[in-house]
């Protein structure tokens, strides 16, 4: 993957709780650890993925807001990591109001868009953008602004009939301003094995998006619960636990899987 061309992805499910931002910060972690340089990008205004990744808020002296809103260049807002080769664009509870700012603007759904796309060389290999559970605005910028949406899903029930409203909104966004946006995958996070509605949520899947879902699956384990209180990804918090294994080999498949398409 040269830098010049990164590949963008929107880390986005409307539904909270599902475990995008986990997501973000921590196949951001394993692709830097595997000599991808990576950036994350917080488009949620709690800013979970900058307080997670150790950004304290008197850090960020411009944030997602700024890049926005005031068009702040991208290479002004990027903070690096305590994580070699990985960094992020953090956000702060001011994103809260950009909806409102963002309607009166005439680009209000490709600000995101230039903003990365005008950067010249980023230098990353992979950006992903952690966005809010809602589709806003903001969730709208970074799939105009994305080549794909990668999509936790969590095996619950109803999962599958929340996302059947974020594929409606993919395509939208595909027919009116992004042509080139598909769906990256969907992710399983928060997997349990001995719970039967676990298993038929994942046959259900399997059975109605095919090869979109990711043969990875996260487990439910307590060390990724942990681990963002320590301001650290969990493959540096406990990189012998089930989740940190998990998301090493989400990083193996994503990599695997962008070579296929890349031959293709």
């Amino acid at each position: 993957m040269p830098h010049s061309q990164p590949r963008i992805l929107a880390v986005t499910n409307q539904k909270g709780g599902v475990g995008k931002t986990t997501t973000a910060i921590n196949l951001g972690a394993a692709l830097a650890r595997m000599k991808r340089r990576v950036l994350i990008v917080d488009l949620d205004p709690q800013g979970n993925a900058s307080t997670g990744l150790g950004i304290v808020p008197s850090d960020r002296m411009y944030t997602t807001y700024d890049l926005l809103i005031d068009e702040i260049p991208l290479r002004k807002v990027v903070l690096p990591t305590q994580i070699e080769d990985l960094f992020i664009a953090p956000a702060t509870t001011d994103l809260s109001s950009a909806d409102v700012d963002l309607v009166a603007h005439d680009n209000r759904t490709g600000l995101l868009r230039k903003a990365l796309r005008t950067a010249g060389d980023l230098a990353y290999d992979v950006v992903l953008i952690d966005c809010p559970p809602s589709l806003s605005l903001l969730t709208v910028n970074a799939l105009v602004a994305a080549d794909a949406a990668l999509v936790p899903l969590q095996a619950e029930f109803f999962a599958l009939e929340g996302l059947s409203q974020l594929l409606l909104s993919v395509r939208e966004v595909r027919e009116s301003a992004n042509p080139s946006l598909r769906i990256e995958g969907v992710v399983l996070t928060m997997f349990d094995q001995r719970n039967n509605l676990c298993r038929q949520v994942e046959e259900d899947a399997r059975e109605t998006l095919g090869d979109l879902v990711y043969q990875t699956r996260i487990p439910r384990n307590v060390r990724v619960s942990e681990a963002p209180s320590y301001a650290l990804p969990v493959i540096d918090y406990d990189p012998s636990s089930k989740g940190s294994e998990a998301y090493l080999e989400l990083a193996r498949e994503f990599l695997e899987r962008s070579t296929v398409r890349e031959k293709a």
